[in-house]
C-alpha cells in the first residue's frame, strides 16, 4: 500500500473507534421509571454547574472580548463570507449523514448546494444555490443520525467551551470529527481550513449576536437553566425537522409530554 494511502486508513480506523465509543456512550444513561416525560434528565448537574461556571468564566475573559473585537473589526460582508464558506466545507459531513439516515432526498438536494455553492461560488464564499431557489440543507450531523437509528437521547451535559449538551449529542459530536469525507481527500495543511474557517464563523456570530448572548449567560436569574431549556428547545426542534413535526426520543412515554413541539408549549 501506497505510503500516501496510510494516514487515510488511520482516520478510517479512528472513524470506526469514534462509533463504537459513541455507542458506548450513549447506552450508560437511561431515566428511571418516575422521571417526568419531557423533563430534562440531569444526573450530573452538580459537575455540569461547575462546567458551566468555567464556561461562563472562559466566555467573559477570553470568548467574548475576542469575539466582539473580531466581529468590529471585520466587514460584515467578509464575516457573512466566511460563514458561507465554513459551512459550504461542512456539506459533505452532512451528505454522509444523510445517507446513514437513509434520507436519500436530503443527500442528494445537498449534495447539488455543496455542488453548485463550490464551483460558480467560488469555493462556497458565494451562495448562488440559495439565490436560484434551491431547498434548504439540513444541517444533518451524527447525533441526530443517532436518534433516528433510535439511540435514547442520555443525560444532559455540559461540555467545556462548547456548552450545552446531550451524552447522545455528545457522542455525535465526536463521530462528526471523522465523518466528513473532504478530510480524506484533501491532505495537511489544507484539510485544516475548514476548522479554521468554522472557529472564526463561531467568534464571529459571538460578537454578532453579542447581545442576546450575555442576555442568557449574565442578565437571567439561572443561566445554567436558561442555556439547558434554549438548547432542548432548538435542538428538539430539529430533530423534529424544524417543522412542528412531533418529537420523540426512542425510549419515552409515547403517551407522556415529549412528544409535543417544543414551540407549543
Amino acid at each position: 500500500m501506497p505510503a500516501a494511502r496510510i494516514p487515510n486508513l488511520k482516520r478510517i480506523t479512528r472513524l470506526g473507534v469514534a462509533i463504537a465509543l459513541s455507542a458506548l456512550v450513549v447506552a450508560c444513561a437511561k431515566p428511571g421509571p418516575d422521571h417526568p416525560p419531557g423533563e430534562p434528565f440531569d444526573p450530573y448537574e452538580n459537575t455540569n454547574r461547575k462546567i458551566h461556571a468555567f464556561n461562563r468564566s472562559v466566555d467573559r475573559a477570553v470568548i467574548r472580548p475576542a469575539g466582539v473585537g473580531y466581529s468590529n473589526f471585520l466587514p460584515d460582508d467578509i464575516e457573512t463570507v466566511i460563514g458561507r464558506f465554513a459551512f459550504n466545507l461542512s456539506l459533505p459531513g452532512s451528505i454522509v449523514n444523510n445517507i446513514l439516515q437513509g434520507n436519500g432526498k436530503g443527500a442528494t438536494e445537498d449534495t447539488y448546494r455543496f455542488v453548485v455553492n463550490s464551483t460558480m461560488g467560488l469555493g462556497g464564499f458565494f451562495d448562488p444555490a440559495s439565490e436560484i431557489g434551491m431547498p434548504e440543507p439540513t444541517k444533518a450531523d451524527f447525533g441526530q443520525t443517532l436518534y433516528v437509528w433510535g439511540v435514547r437521547e442520555g443525560a444532559y451535559v455540559e461540555l467545556p467551551l462548547l456548552g450545552p449538551s446531550t451524552e447522545r449529542a455528545t457522542a455525535g459530536k465526536v463521530v462528526d470529527i471523522f465523518t466528513n469525507p473532504l478530510t480524506y481527500v484533501l491532505d495537511s495543511p489544507d484539510n485544516y481550513y475548514g476548522t479554521v474557517a468554522s472557529v472564526s464563523s463561531r467568534l464571529s456570530d459571538r460578537g454578532r449576536y453579542s447581545d442576546t448572548i450575555d442576555s442568557i449567560l449574565y442578565q437571567s436569574a439561572d443561566s445554567y437553566s436558561q442555556g439547558q431549556s434554549l438548547y432542548f428547545q432548538n435542538r428538539r426542534f430539529k430533530l423534529g425537522n424544524g417543522s412542528g413535526d412531533t418529537y420523540l426520543d426512542p425510549y419515552d412515554d409515547p403517551y407522556g409530554e415529549q412528544g409535543e413541539d417544543p414551540y407549543d408549549q
